[in-house]
């Protein structure tokens, strides 16, 4: 299967210029074609393996996604951590930063997300109501089982939106996830969302409770999950 330069720009999530220097610096495997360059898709997955970039995003994204029972917020969030007395002006910053020490990634990979946190529209601000929202990146990514963040950022004062939030209850409270697939971020999404509803986690965070009380919140929602009955299969 072959994909030009546009898909290929899109698989990774980066400009057209950065797969033409690839192509000129690092050797990306390409076919000229009548004006064009067209890309094997076996060619370029082993090209990307190699420099640890392989199966990132869209056309080059192995169809079968991480498994989602592995995905447990505690550790997720541990890694992550819980930052505070966030200025809202560098939460950019902070996003880049939890980007670049994002678990079970390689140093490439890292740098990859940078550039998309980064990039205008890179994050999905998804606010929550009650002055929660859920951040992040807004294209797809496939990163494997044993990577993936969650990171709590507490803000001192206001974050600004395009669209303000549909409560007026102005964002301090930000649930930055990166899931380690598209199947998983659904899922991730989902749990967080669960986990803000009026209960004695999103209390402790209103009343920016101690790190340690926040974490075992976490590990008791991840332990309330675990023991929830599952529905009966269809015959």
């Amino acid at each position: 299967m072959y994909l030009n330069l546009i898909q290929i720009a899109e698989s990774f999530g980066v400009s057209e210029k950065v797969v033409e220097g690839w192509i000129r610096n690092e050797g990306l495997p390409n076919t000229p074609d009548r004006g064009r360059l067209l890309f094997d898709r076996a060619q370029v997955t082993q090209w990307a393996a190699e420099r640890g970039l392989a199966a990132r995003v869209g056309f080059l994204a192995p169809e079968e996604s991480a498994l989602t029972p592995h995905l447990r917020l505690g550790p997720l969030l541990r890694a992550g951590r819980i930052w505070r007395d966030v200025l809202a002006a560098d939460v950019p910053v902070f996003f880049e930063r939890i980007v670049t020490a994002l678990p079970g990634a390689t140093p490439p990979v890292r740098q990859l997300l940078g550039q998309r946190v980064r990039a205008r529209g890179g994050v999905t601000m998804a606010p929550v109501g009650g002055g929660f929202a859920l951040p992040h990146p807004s294209a797809r990514i496939t990163l494997g089982r044993d990577s993936g963040t969650v990171a709590l950022l507490l803000l001192s004062d206001d974050l600004v939106l395009p669209e303000p939030p549909t409560d007026g209850v102005p964002v301090r409270r930000l649930f930055f996830f990166i899931a380690p697939s598209p199947r998983g971020h659904l899922d991730l999404l989902a749990r967080l969302s669960r986990s803000l509803v009026p209960g004695p986690l999103r209390e402790l965070v209103e009343k920016s409770a101690p790190d340690e009380a926040i974490f075992q919140a976490v590990e008791a929602a991840d332990a309330g999950a675990a023991d929830a009955p599952k529905p009966e299969a269809k015959p």
